[in-house]
């Protein structure tokens, strides 16, 4: 097993696409990369921790590779605003990539370079590739967040979609169970 801890806004949109990406086996919602430990969601919500929303993706490489996550993890997030996914403003929603190794840090800057080559959007790519950082779970009630709670207002208006916009994109990466 590996470990990915990418960040790219709210992190009940991506642990709503990854959860059903063959291959991985465990997606938890949590907080990296900041100055406190155990924050609460809250203290994270204030921008005072430094902390940003990630998921913490335990995965099988045999079956999912990393730079398979990171295309799902490009294609699911705007990676060119600073600090910022839609109206989730604050550097606690940043896009980051907490690299686990050296050979994740390579992949992921090599990935970036591609896809500014390939000029896909029109600005170029703000995501930071750091070194791997404490991780820390969020409570409870924000994991499997989108699978409880469809219908909330949030869900419906923008996990919703990008649940359905990565299940048409990468359908041969779903698990069996959600093709």
């Amino acid at each position: 097993m590996e470990t990915a801890v990418l960040g790219g806004g709210c992190f009940w949109c991506l642990e709503a696409v990854f959860e059903q990406v063959q291959g991985v086996k465990s997606v938890t919602s949590g907080y990296c990369g900041g100055r406190q430990a155990n924050p609460t969601y809250a203290e994270v919500c204030e921008g005072d921790t430094g902390h940003a929303e990630v998921v913490e993706i335990k995965f099988d490489p045999a079956q999912v590779s990393f730079q398979d996550l990171l295309k799902i993890f490009f294609a699911i997030h705007n990676p060119t605003t600073l600090n910022r996914q839609g109206d989730d403003i604050g550097t606690q929603y940043r896009s980051v990539i907490f690299s686990q190794s050296s050979e994740q840090e390579r992949d992921a800057k090599h990935l970036i370079a591609e896809l500014d080559r390939q000029q896909i959007w029109d600005a170029a790519i703000v995501t930071q590739v750091v070194p791997a950082q404490p991780f820390y779970p969020a409570d409870e009630y924000h994991q499997q967040y989108f699978q409880k709670h469809p219908e909330q207002g949030y869900c419906a208006v923008v996990v919703g979609p990008k649940v359905s916009n990565f299940r048409r994109r990468f359908t041969p990466l779903l698990k069996p169970e959600h093709r």
